[in-house]
């Protein structure tokens, strides 16, 4: 118990101190006195700006970054998963002398008094396949339903109907007939 506690007051005394560094130094090393007014006006990339600076942004933006982020993290699952299969599937060879399969479920395991035969590490990894299986499906169902929905289109095409019910005029057809270009 006392380890325990021994760790976490060293991490938060790490962290504080982390934390605290930075802006300790900064406040050191920074420039005194009142900035002069051409410090304090607004510029971008050194450029005066022109108009205003509050400008709403098209939400497909959003809609990007935000698909990306969603998929990124998504993807940062799988790296666990290859991890305990990886293992798993080691384990399952039936060929492995018992020095190597000790070792391997001490590494896999992190307990040094467990050993997994190969019919626990083979079930284990056909689990964990069809784990990862059920995890590739909602995210290719996820990402259906987006692609379904248009939000990976950058340009999205719509048809205009007119107010009216009307069809749009059309332009004459210029194209000389076969009967013109014979004579």
């Amino acid at each position: 118990m006392t380890d325990v506690v021994v760790h976490f007051l060293i991490f938060s005394v790490v962290s504080v101190l982390g934390l605290m560094a930075p802006l300790i130094l900064g406040q050191l090393v920074r420039p005194t006195g009142k900035p002069s007014a051409e410090k304090d006006s607004i510029y971008e990339c050194g450029e005066p700006t022109i108009g205003s600076s509050y400008v709403q942004f098209d939400l497909r933006f959003y809609v990007v970054a935000l698909l990306f982020i969603i998929f990124d993290v998504e993807v940062v699952f799988f790296f666990p998963w290859v991890l305990a299969y990886g293992g798993a599937t080691q384990l399952a060879d039936t060929r492995l002398t018992d020095v190597e399969r000790t070792a391997l479920s001490e590494r896999f395991l992190s307990r040094p008094d467990m050993i997994v035969s190969s019919e626990e590490a083979l079930r284990l990894g056909w689990t964990s396949f069809f784990d990862v299986l059920f995890f590739f499906a909602i995210l290719l169902v996820g990402f259906a339903y987006v692609w379904k929905r248009g939000d990976l289109e950058w340009v999205r095409a719509y048809t205009k109907k007119s107010k009216m019910g009307r069809p749009t005029p059309r332009l004459p057809d210029t194209t000389p007939s076969p009967a013109t270009i014979a004579s």
